[in-house]
């Protein structure tokens, strides 16, 4: 459910772009010709501060309000002034992924499907390991829960600069893989189970380098193991 605020015509004050545009989206029952932008800034499952202190308020708040929020106003700028206008986000990946002339479009749109993608796999209540289906294809997968933490964190480590690192579904066989800047698993044909954010912002304000302690920390308190399981599909 979209938030309404009031609209305001004559406020003698000039809005800078990227406010007007989350002011959009947050107020599209404001002018009824005003399509509906393509990529929506949603809110947060939790609060700004449910995350600490694995992740602090401070990292929270500049990682959604502005990273996040920057995508989300950029991919709708991009998308409203080409051939994709109108199009389902999963559509336009697809489409753009790979090719030069659209590198803006993809980057923008990936980075703020990411960023949605990555904050419902969080739960500031940690849950237990994997159960069910899932947890018997990590076990077929991987021999054991263990041997797949030790996958993902050696992966997410151990890549270079910024991108993800996802645990994915292809046909329903489980894999480990990490990406690149924006590049999205979505884009690929794979379906998308969990989601680490690699990105320097997601964690050097909190433990500056030390990647690790940022994958491992969110990784054991922080992965929503149950919204997984419900994404899994064998």
């Amino acid at each position: 459910m979209h938030q309404h605020l009031p609209c305001h015509h004559h406020t003698g004050r000039r809005l800078s772009p990227a406010i007007a545009m989350l002011l959009l989206l947050l107020c599209l029952g404001c002018t009824p010709d005003v399509s509906t932008p393509v990529v929506i800034l949603a809110p947060l499952p939790y609060g700004i501060d449910a995350l600490a202190p694995t992740i602090s308020p401070r990292t929270m708040a500049l990682h959604y309000q502005k990273h996040h929020a920057g995508y989300v106003v950029r991919a709708n700028a991009l998308i409203e002034e080409s051939r994709f206008k109108g199009k389902k986000i999963e559509k336009i990946l697809v489409a753009t992924r790979g090719k030069k002339k659209f590198e803006d479009i993809f980057n923008n749109t990936a980075q703020a499907w990411n960023h949605d993608f990555f904050w419902r796999c969080l739960t500031p209540t940690k849950n237990k390991r994997p159960t069910g289906p899932l947890a018997l294809a990590i076990n077929e997968e991987f021999g054991g829960w263990q041997n797949f933490r030790n996958a993902f964190i050696l992966t997410a480590t151990t890549h270079f600069g910024s991108g993800w690192a996802w645990l994915v579904s292809d046909k329903g066989s489980l894999r480990i893989l990490a990406t690149s800047n924006a590049d999205t698993p979505l884009a690929m044909g794979l379906t998308p189970l969990f989601a680490l954010d690699l990105w320097e912002h997601a964690y050097y304000l909190d433990v500056q380098n030390r990647r690790k302690a940022y994958v491992e920390g969110v990784f054991d308190t922080l992965a929503d193991w149950k919204a997984v399981e419900a994404r899994y599909q064998p």
